[in-house]
């Protein structure tokens, strides 16, 4: 069972709405996350609404929608352990043609980006974050049926006590609400490998 009561913020944006089943956020310019890789530098300043869990197995799933406009706008799923360490999975905003999306793993500091080019037609987007202990699985959806893997990897502090939500963020000067729904949690969806 998912609650929002149980979401604790990480740098609380300015304007918000927070339902039983529905999240709003408008974003601020010069939010973002990511650290050191090919760009130099860290931004370390975009909210996040997550909870802590020690379970070991589980899977988070959310429906995102939204409506960005300036390049790297972006909204997701997030678990942010500490400034150096977390995962994201969003569509970034590139231009009238075509969105990034992708995931970015951030382990001890350095940043990685995996992405696709997909049509900036696209408003909405579900994902699912899966845990197996220290290791984790992002897949989306454009139905929230049919999910596909992104991205399965390992999480250097990942393995004990974990905190995951939600997040968005404008890292150039631009502004969007993002909206997240049909939050839940659920057995583990991403199955044992035989």
């Amino acid at each position: 069972m998912f609650c929002t009561a149980d979401l604790k913020w990480i740098r609380e944006p300015k304007q918000y709405n927070i339902e039983h089943d529905k999240i709003k956020i408008i974003t601020e310019p010069n939010t973002d996350l990511w650290q050191r890789t090919y760009y130099g530098f860290q931004n370390d300043n975009a909210p996040v609404l997550q909870m802590t869990t020690k379970q070991q197995y589980f899977s988070f799933i959310v429906k995102t929608e939204f409506e960005s406009k300036k390049r790297f706008d972006q909204c997701g799923i997030v678990m942010y352990l500490d400034s150096e360490n977390w995962l994201k999975a969003s569509i970034e905003y590139e231009n009238d043609t075509y969105q990034r999306l992708g995931s970015v793993v951030t382990n001890c500091g350095y940043s990685d980006w995996a992405t696709t080019d997909i049509d900036a037609s696209i408003k909405s987007m579900w994902y699912r974050f899966s845990r197996r202990k220290s290791d984790y699985c992002i897949e989306c959806s454009q139905d929230g049926i049919h999910f596909k893997q992104m991205r399965i990897c390992h999480m250097h502090k990942g393995d004990a006590e974990i905190q995951f939500g939600i997040y968005a963020c404008s890292p150039e000067q631009s502004c969007f609400e993002a909206v997240f729904s049909n939050m839940e949690m659920t057995d583990c969806k991403w199955l044992e490998h035989k």
